[in-house]
């Protein structure tokens, strides 16, 4: 509780403080544009969706951070896993769902691992270092993405040039990498990112290579320490054929080693590898009121799991979304599209596939009075499980307020999740007979926005579930089981709260707190209450510093050495971090997190970061 209140205290100290200084930086306030709940750039008050938007600018102000880290900072967001060992296996709980439930899409592909027992990507495989931009978009987006967009869409865009001539951006860093309970600040955490950009009038490349070694902090509690090392490799090259034919080549390599201790955090020398290899091509063909564009993927995913219960998976994913855009005016956008996926994987000896083709299509209309209305259909026709239709009606009405305004939304909306091929046919519990999961989705917020200092946000949402897939074991001395659905339809339902406030150009504060609840159904390690807050100032045009604070509150978890529910105490993290252009060319960086070192459990017998400071610099040439 003290360190709590030292928390806040010092929260308060420091917006105080820099509330009473005044700053010479100025810096041009654009308007926000959004993409992801419609696929057309639309300024956030015409988009009846909430959308978490992650700039370049707040991507280079995280420097050090892992992805997972930076996203779990955001309202409605529990990236389970992220304050553990590096190897940690991820749970995302984006409003209260679970990893088959969240999509991730990059460069404008869906991808996933057909192989992995809920088909989500590994999100462990991204280096942050790599990224442009992050839009989340949160709740029901099957009509636009497909299946498993149930409770929100990760859309992310690598860097590329940007600008004509050639230049380069080199990222390094290290840092500590420890338990609360020790000391020692050993470096134990390298980190290194090379990415060259290259631009003339027609052709644009960039290359990139990176690379994450660390060790020092142990899975399970008071075992061995199991090291994490990741290699990023990453080339893209596009081309302007003529004034309307542009094509987009890209290629990316991840790969990542884990040691890992047993399910109930004994300690174990195990080991797991994972290499994914994705080959994308892009061609786009623009006339005068639209575009017609091809995204095409082939995604390749090895996998080898060293334990008491050794695997070795062999994945492919082929996928081809092609769509038309068109814009009649400026008040009626319009896409429509064909989404073809075929998910093949081996399981040993034995090959399984199924395969999707979908057509949609999306509306948008933007009225001159107020009100805006997204909707669409998706007619997703699967190998197994035939045809079913899912939708979406998304209107908004927007009053002018001032120099901003205030927006009234709401959103309806039905998602399909389909079984995955090891759900159906894996080597742990395999079902061929399972039925489909099924959503339905409907929301309802506002948003107020005063000129660009001031904007909150409130956002109710519910969720309800049929058909939903569990693991049921039927012997605890061997684990042996299987997939099965849940009789009983289940419910989840929270509220969202986003506030960012500028009161000076130099200064600037966000909040968010979530509250999500499931009345019928315990979800292990997702907490009810959720509250982050940062701070940051700009003391100069070279320095920039931040404070910020997340409060997770008590969860419900399984302790597996007696398979019992128990209950994890609420925890607070503070971590502050600072940056200095030494020159034009060079910026330095230091990072404190869990500065008041608290000691916390995010999973029953594993172990999580205690105090670990990290430095490193951005060298741009």
């Amino acid at each position: 509780m003290i360190k709590r209140l030292l928390s806040f205290g010092t929260l308060f100290c420091a917006c105080a403080a820099a509330m009473a200084q005044q700053s010479a930086v100025k810096e041009q306030q654009l308007e926000e544009v959004v993409v992801s709940d419609s696929r057309f750039e639309l300024k956030r008050e015409n988009s009846g969706k909430t959308v978490i938007k992650i700039n370049r600018k707040e991507i280079e102000r995280n420097q050090g951070r892992t992805l997972v880290e930076l996203i779990n900072t955001k309202s409605g967001i529990e990236i389970n896993g992220s304050r553990s060992n590096a190897g940690a296996v991820l749970g995302s709980f984006i409003r209260g769902g679970n990893n088959r439930q969240v999509l991730v899409v990059i460069d404008g592909v869906q991808v996933s691992d057909p192989s992995n027992v809920n088909a989500e990507f590994d999100l462990r495989l991204i280096a942050l270092d790599q990224i442009e931009s992050i839009e989340i978009l949160k709740g029901a987006a099957s009509t636009l993405y497909g299946t498993a967009a149930a409770s929100a869409v990760i859309n992310i865009t690598t860097q590329k040039a940007s600008v004509n001539g050639l230049s380069a951006t080199i990222n390094s860093s290290f840092g500590t990498n420890q338990a609360e309970n020790e000391d020692e600040y050993r470096l134990n955490d390298f980190s290194n990112q090379v990415n060259l950009f290259g631009k003339s009038n027609k052709v644009s490349a960039n290359i990139g290579f990176g690379h994450q070694s660390t060790d020092g902090l142990s899975a399970g509690l008071n075992g061995e320490s199991d090291p994490f090392s990741r290699i990023n490799a990453i080339a893209g090259i596009g081309y302007q054929l003529s004034d309307k034919l542009h094509i987009d080549f890209g290629f990316n390599y991840d790969k990542f080693n884990a040691a890992f201790d047993n399910f109930d955090g004994a300690d174990r020398d195990f080991e797991s590898f994972t290499e994914q290899t994705r080959f994308r091509i892009a061609p786009s063909y623009t006339y005068a009121k639209g575009s017609v564009t091809a995204n095409i993927s082939i995604n390749n995913v090895d996998r080898e799991i060293e334990s008491d219960f050794p695997n070795t998976f062999d994945s492919q994913s082929v996928i081809a979304d092609v769509f038309n855009k068109y814009t009649f005016n400026d008040k009626l956008y319009t896409i429509v599209g064909v989404n073809y996926i075929k998910q093949r994987t081996r399981f040993n000896t034995v090959e399984e596939e199924t395969t999707t083709v979908d057509p949609y299509a999306n509306v948008v209309f933007v009225s001159e009075f107020g009100l805006n209305l997204n909707a669409g259909a998706r007619f997703s026709n699967h190998s197994e499980y035939g045809s079913n239709v899912i939708y979406n009606l998304n209107p908004s009405y927007v009053f002018a307020t001032g120099e901003g305004y205030t927006k009234v939304f709401g959103s309806y909306a039905t998602s399909f999740i389909a079984p995955n091929l090891s759900q159906l046919f894996g080597p742990f519990g395999a079902n061929p007979d399972l039925d489909p999961e099924t959503n339905t989705t409907f929301e309802l917020g506002v948003e107020y926005k005063a000129s660009n200092k001031f904007r909150a946000s409130a956002v109710a949402f519910n969720r309800k579930e049929k058909d939903f897939i569990d693991f049921v074991v039927v012997d605890f001395t061997t684990f042996a089981g299987e997939f099965q659905n849940v009789t009983d339809d289940f419910e989840t339902q929270g509220i969202e709260v986003e506030l960012d406030y500028q009161p000076t150009e130099a200064l600037n504060i966000t909040a968010n707190y979530t509250f999500t609840e499931r009345p019928d159904q315990v979800r292990l390690r997702l907490p009810k209450n959720k509250f982050n807050a940062l701070i940051g100032y700009q003391f100069n045009e070279k320095t920039f510093a931040s404070i910020q604070y997340q409060y997770t509150s008590s969860r419900i978890d399984t302790d597996f050495s007696t398979f019992t529910n128990i209950e994890l105490e609420s925890f607070g993290l503070l971590d502050v971090y600072a940056n200095h252009q030494l020159s034009k060319e060079i910026r330095l960086f230091v990072g404190l997190s869990n500065l008041l070192n608290e000691e916390y459990v995010e999973v029953t017998g594993f172990s999580t970061k205690g105090r670990n400071f990290r430095l490193g610099f951005t060298l741009n040439l």
